[in-house]
């Protein structure tokens, strides 16, 4: 895809105000060396364009000091609205007969340039808020468990951060997943 000058301002404009609405997510850090490495980085850029477009709200949680790269991940208060309804991956779509889905958590993250979150980093976004309260978010699978059929997803509720499996074939209109992109 070819960049879109307006795009990319109108993008920039929506992280900035995220990123100062919501400090807590990313205390320390500057929005000014966030903005120069989007802005060096069309395709990272892009890419939060697709998870904003679905619903994610993408916001900065993080910061490596030995990669000098930024964490984005969906912060959006329930699971992306446009990534829901989602078998696990490409081989839980395939062995679906009838009644499939649009597609698989994996394969669209895959296309977006995101990968799922594991449940460890699913348990470090909940520290930040509240996140999937009436959804639940498909996580990275151990092949141990996706050898046998199943998948794993989390969600919130009473306070607490459940992880739960399900048939990687299965999908729900409240299961969606959330990605996570480095920049």
């Amino acid at each position: 895809m070819k960049p879109n000058p307006t795009l990319h301002a109108d993008m920039i404009r929506a992280l900035k105000n995220r990123f100062e609405k919501n400090m807590g997510r990313h205390k320390g850090l500057e929005w000014s060396a966030v903005q120069a490495k989007l802005e060096a980085d069309a395709k990272k850029l892009q890419t939060l364009h697709e998870m904003e477009r679905t619903g994610g709200e993408p916001d900065v949680i993080g910061y490596d000091q030995q990669t000098g790269e930024f964490t984005f991940c969906d912060c959006s208060p329930e699971s992306p609205i446009g990534r829901r309804s989602l078998c696990y991956d490409g081989d839980a779509l395939a062995s679906r007969k009838e009644n499939k889905p649009g597609g698989s958590a994996v394969e669209m993250a895959a296309s977006m340039g995101i990968e799922l979150l594991t449940e460890e980093q699913y348990r470090t976004l909940q520290k930040l808020g509240e996140f999937d309260r009436k959804t639940s978010s498909w996580v990275q699978t151990p092949s141990s468990i996706r050898k046998l059929g199943g998948a794993l997803f989390c969600d919130r509720r009473y306070g607490q951060v459940f992880v739960y499996h399900n048939g990687a074939e299965s999908y729900y209109a409240a299961r969606g997943f959330r990605g996570l992109l480095k920049v």
